[in-house]
C-alpha cells in the first residue's frame, strides 16, 4: 500500500447501518456529566478549534461503555458505520473521543474492518490526542494481521503527512516483548533526520517504551545512531535508563 493508497482510507464509506439508538443517546449523556466551566480551558490546552463540552476523559469512557451496554452493537459493520458517523458529525471534541473509545471493545479489538476509521482519525484529526489514541488499536491489528500491517506501517513511515509517520513509529508502544524490532527500526529510520517536534518526540517515546523491556537494545540503537538522533529523541530514549 502506497501513501496514495493510504489516502483512499479517508474516502472509504462504511456499508453498514449505524446504531441510531447509541448516537441519539450519546450527546444528552455527555451533557449530563459535562463540567462547562472547564470546557474553554480544555480547548486552550489542546489548541483545539473544535470546542469541548467539558467532560473529562474518564467520564467520556464511562459514558460510552454504559451506552454501548444499553444499546449493544450487532456486528463490526454497525460499529464501523457508527464510529464513522460520529466522527464526521461531531460538534465537540469529546464526541470524537467517544468514537475512538468505541473501537476499544471486544467487538472492535483486532478487527481489520476498522482500519479505514483509524486512517480517517489520523488523516483528518491531525493532532496528537487523536493519533496517539488509535496507536493501541494499530498494535492489536499488527499482532493479529502482521502480513497486512507490517508493510502498511512501513509505508506510513514515509507518508507525506507526518501524523501517519508518527502513528507508524508509536504503533508498537503496548507490544512490550512482542515488539518487532526490525519493524521498529524500519519505521524510525526514515524519520531520524526529521525536524518535526512530534516526530522527534515519537522516536524518543518509542525507544523509551521499549527500553522498559530491552534496555540493552535501546542503548545499542542510540549509540549506533548517535549522529542522526536529535537531542530530544536521545534524551527521551534514555530518560529511564
Amino acid at each position: 500500500m502506497t501513501p496514495s493508497d493510504t489516502d483512499l482510507l479517508l474516502e472509504y464509506v462504511p456499508t453498514g447501518l449505524t446504531n441510531a439508538a447509541f448516537l441519539q443517546a450519546l450527546r444528552p449523556a455527555l451533557d449530563q456529566v459535562s463540567l462547562t466551566e472547564k470546557a474553554e480551558g480544555m480547548a486552550l490546552y489542546m489548541k483545539s478549534s473544535m470546542p469541548y463540552l467539558g467532560v473529562p476523559s474518564p467520564a467520556v469512557r464511562k459514558t460510552v461503555r454504559a451506552l454501548a451496554k444499553e444499546h449493544p452493537f450487532a456486528n463490526v459493520e454497525e460499529l464501523h458505520a457508527t464510529v464513522m458517523a460520529l466522527w464526521t458529525a461531531a460538534q465537540f471534541r469529546e464526541e470524537r473521543y467517544a468514537a475512538i473509545m468505541l473501537t476499544d471493545s471486544r467487538l472492535g479489538k483486532g478487527e481489520m474492518g476498522l482500519l479505514p476509521f483509524y486512517g480517517v482519525v489520523i488523516g483528518t484529526g491531525q493532532w496528537w490526542d487523536f493519533v496517539d489514541s488509535v496507536a493501541p488499536r494499530l498494535c492489536e491489528l499488527l499482532q493479529m494481521h502482521r502480513d497486512t500491517m507490517d508493510p502498511l506501517l512501513r509505508q506510513w513511515s514515509v507518508h507525506e503527512n507526518f501524523w501517519f509517520r508518527r502513528a507508524s513509529i508509536i504503533a508498537q508502544l503496548p507490544a512490550k516483548a512482542a515488539t518487532d524490532l526490525n519493524l521498529l527500526s524500519g519505521v524510525i529510520g526514515p524519520n531520524l533526520d526529521d525536524k518535526e517536534f512530534f516526530i522527534r518526540k515519537a522516536i524518543g517515546w518509542a525507544l523509551r517504551q521499549h527500553g522498559k523491556t530491552d534496555p540493552e537494545w535501546v542503548r545499542s540503537y542510540v549509540q549506533e545512531h548517535a549522529a542522526q538522533l536529535s537531542p530530544l529523541s536521545r534524551r527521551e530514549a534514555l530518560k529511564h535508563l
